[in-house]
């Protein structure tokens, strides 16, 4: 029995490393794409911040129904989370394929504080796929101690995310265009 396992965890791990290093490049390189006589996709910022809110609320929900030793819920929830974190860059990526990226227009202080967010929320967007997967896999394949070693790290990275993204959202709608 643990040589399977062995031989899904190994299998697990390669596709981690694969998505983990194809996921960012991808939305790297889409980035710089602007698709050609395509009407703007301005009505999607809201929506995807939305998205990022429900997954912080999915995430502590997760954790709660974990706590209370519900583990259909809990794995219900992260699913979800996991969906919402796709859904969530489907939209950014057609968004920023649509849309020149908006400055920030604030001063002082508060550009700083922006630019702090934005930045943290960036990296640890990145960092977080390995992390979520790692976790998740480990979950998949029974192993719940590792399991719960993983999600101590994973969860509140994870959670600063979704909640950092409605934060650099609503601090950049201002300043987005009009029309």
């Amino acid at each position: 029995m643990s040589e399977v396992v062995s031989a899904k965890e190994k299998r697990f791990n390669k596709l981690i490393t694969i998505v983990s290093v194809i996921v960012p490049v991808v939305v790297a390189l889409l980035f710089g794409v602007k698709l050609p006589n395509v009407e703007r996709l301005g009505f999607l910022p809201p929506i995807y911040a939305t998205v990022n809110g429900i997954t912080a609320l999915a995430l502590c929900m997760a954790v709660l129904a974990i706590l209370r030793n519900n583990k259909k819920l809990h794995q219900l929830l992260i699913n979800i989370c996991i969906a919402l974190s796709l859904a969530f860059l489907v939209m950014y990526i057609a968004y920023h394929m649509t849309s020149e990226s908006t400055v920030y227009g604030g001063t002082g202080t508060m550009k700083y504080v922006y630019y702090f967010v934005l930045i943290s929320h960036i990296i640890l967007s990145i960092v977080i796929i390995p992390l979520v997967l790692k976790t998740y896999s480990f979950g998949y394949l029974g192993k719940y101690e590792r399991h719960r070693k993983w999600a101590q790290f994973t969860f509140p990275l994870w959670l600063y995310v979704a909640v950092t993204g409605v934060i650099v959202y609503l601090m950049i709608s201002p300043y987005y265009p009009i029309a």
